[in-house]
């Protein structure tokens, strides 16, 4: 049986090696978190910058001994007290994180982190505005304003804005790392 060989090879030429992107994650993966997202550094002191923002708020609005007098001024030690329970014990939670080295990246975490900042932002949002409406009306229509108590509680509706523009960063890090990590799980 005579069987015909074909002894010429073609030479196939190897793909250039991309060196430079060897170590590079898959498309879609995060292999760092950013800076100010859930477990970081940046993320610990904006949740310390929250509640010490929301803790002053509550202390100079309570310093006022008024304050139950106007029902905005009450919403708005309640929201910043929420506000700072929160952010306290997400602190707590982030510092946990880091001293064990461990990451808080899974989905259901990130969705929870995400839904109760946006309660609490929208609850500290809505009780600083009420407050400023309710002290512009004070001060500057009525002229009720006794001595240095509008100061208190323009001082008050301060920190609580502090507080709410701290918390939008860390919202916006853990919404937009929720959407990513549903967005990788549900691609083809």
């Amino acid at each position: 049986m005579l069987v015909s060989r074909q002894t010429t090879v073609h030479p196939v030429a190897a793909p250039p090696l991309q060196v430079e992107l060897a170590d590079a994650p898959p498309p879609g993966v995060w292999m760092n978190s950013p800076q100010g997202s859930a477990g970081t550094i940046g993320g610990v002191g904006l949740r310390l910058l929250q509640a010490l923002s929301a803790a002053a708020s509550i202390a100079v609005m309570a310093s006022t001994g008024v304050f139950p007098s106007f029902s905005a001024f009450s919403y708005l030690i309640a929201a910043a007290s929420l506000q700072c329970l929160w952010s306290l014990a997400l602190a707590f939670v982030y510092i946990y994180a880091l001293l064990v080295k461990r990451s808080l990246l899974n989905l259901r975490a990130m969705f929870i982190f995400s839904v109760g900042d946006w309660i609490t932002g929208t609850l500290t949002l809505s009780a600083a505005c009420a407050s400023a409406g309710v002290t512009i009306v004070i001060d500057n229509d009525r002229k009720i304003c006794a001595g240095n108590l509008c100061a208190r509680f323009m001082t008050a509706i301060g920190m609580a804005f502090i507080s709410w523009f701290a918390l939008a960063p860390s919202f916006l890090f853990n919404f937009v790392l929720v959407v990513t990590t549903f967005a990788c799980l549900l691609a083809p």
